[in-house]
């Protein structure tokens, strides 16, 4: 199964995801035609007449991703389930390089991006995004027991502790906003590389999203995951949440995903249910208020 490569560029990473993106999982395009009900258009109608979706994925876990040629992840595993809601029984998977699917959205190669895309400003000017599926709050990764009993960054300072953060992750920004510095900032390069650093005692904690470090406790015996907080930047609650993206001019396909996203997003622990083989939980549930509309003005 992947890792998590490349999260710099889902924006997961970034201080434009983090404060005013969302992780854009996938998006919907309809082909090349400016509604979605006409011509070679692949509204809704068109898509229960086929009765197939098309779908790109870039490979990223737990996001979206093929294992034992299967397409699994967060996003085919939502969409799988809002799309047959809505008449639509069948995803067929397209790969694509990350910066490739937007363009890949355009040029009407495929119908839904189910890679975990955040939703920025700059992106919303070329795609339209559902409301969000997911936000992603911050947590710890620590020795099996907690010994420092550190559940927050108030309780990391308080504590003294250590924390490593990924080379250019915005969580360096969330402890730093925290009053912590200097020695107490351990930077790497590679989620294994937080990993091992908490089981060599150099770190007390390593520092990112709940999602990618419970997907990293599946490979690291003797390390948990602190339950999943949202820090505060500025005096802005950092949400880094993700959502669906379609074609501009599919706001009808748009809308009627945004129904059957809304009657799972709203039920906690369905949603936690579904998701939870991708580290997904109740966390990881969007807020009603957190709006698409208000992210895409930054």
């Amino acid at each position: 199964m992947a890792e998590f490569p490349h999260l710099s560029r889902r924006g997961f990473l970034t201080r434009t995801a983090a404060v005013g993106g969302a992780l854009s999982v996938s998006g919907f395009l309809a082909a090349c035609s400016k509604t979605d009900s006409g011509g070679s258009g692949g509204g809704l109608d068109k898509l229960k007449k086929q009765g197939y979706v098309k779908v790109a994925y870039a490979n990223e876990a737990p996001y979206g991703y093929k294992d034992g040629g299967k397409l699994r992840g967060e996003a085919p595993t939502l969409h799988a389930r809002i799309f047959k809601a809505l008449g639509v029984d069948e995803l067929r998977p397209t790969f694509s390089e990350f910066d490739g699917l937007i363009p890949g959205l355009q040029a009407g190669k495929y119908d839904v991006i189910s890679a975990g895309m955040a939703i920025t400003p700059e992106r919303c000017e070329n795609a339209l995004f559902s409301e969000p599926e997911f936000i992603s709050p911050t947590a710890m990764l620590v020795k099996a027991g907690n010994p420092k009993k550190i559940t927050d960054l108030a309780s990391a300072k308080a504590t003294g502790a250590t924390l490593a953060v990924m080379s250019g992750a915005v969580e360096k920004s969330y402890v730093e906003g925290a009053g912590i510095s200097g020695g107490k900032i351990k930077t790497i390069q590679k989620q294994q590389d937080g990993a091992d650093a908490v089981k060599g005692g150099r770190v007390d904690a390593f520092v990112l999203t709940g999602i990618s470090l419970r997907w990293l406790a599946k490979t690291n015996p003797g390390l948990e995951v602190t339950e999943a907080f949202v820090p505060e930047l500025d005096g802005k609650k950092q949400y880094s949440p993700g959502g669906a993206v379609f074609r501009k001019g599919s706001e009808e396909l748009r809308d009627a995903f945004n129904e059957q996203l809304k009657k799972i997003t709203s039920d906690k622990a369905e949603f936690a249910r579904l998701l939870k083989p991708y580290g997904f939980s109740e966390t990881e549930a969007p807020p009603a208020d957190l709006k698409t509309a208000d992210l895409c003005k930054g």
